[in-house]
């Protein structure tokens, strides 16, 4: 039996208004500071490691808007789906160039796809999301695909 109706396969393709982050030297500073950097261009600035870009565009909420496993509000993009374990299934990433203090960045995420398999203990859906970042001129910085399975 299917556990994905016509409406979730209706969503696929749905993409998230886009979310636009500054970089600043001060942020990329304390970023390396806190993350035990130890290449020169962190430390310094001048040059943000690739993991920041992964907290740039999280929203800092007050405690109380925070789920209770500490994550922000669910953003829409996937729907409800009938099973509710959710957990990660990997991610490839393709980096195009750097992240230097003044580059104003645009990141947006679009649900590529929800399937069904049959694991060994049951039902999976798999969900596949891009999230795409870019400068505000349209210069391509890196993209992934995550992959989240649903038991």
């Amino acid at each position: 039996m299917a556990l994905l109706t016509r409406e979730h396969r209706s969503v696929i393709g749905r993409t998230l208004p886009p979310v636009t982050a500054e970089v600043t030297r001060r942020e990329i500073c304390k970023y390396a500071a806190a993350t035990g950097q130890r290449l020169q261009r962190f430390i310094d600035g001048d040059e943000a490691p690739p993991m920041f870009l992964f907290g740039l565009f999280t929203p800092i909420l007050p405690r109380e808007r925070l789920g209770q496993d500490g994550l922000p509000p669910d953003s829409g993009l996937v729907p409800e789906l009938p099973l509710k374990r959710v957990m990660a299934g990997g991610s490839e990433q393709s980096w195009f160039r750097g992240i230097y203090p003044g580059d104003v960045l645009v990141s947006q995420h679009t649900l590529l796809d929800l399937f069904e398999k049959e694991g060994t203990r049951g039902p999976l859906i798999f969900v596949v999301v891009e999230n795409r970042v870019e400068t505000e001129a349209g210069e391509p910085v890196m993209t992934e695909r995550s992959t989240w399975i649903a038991r």
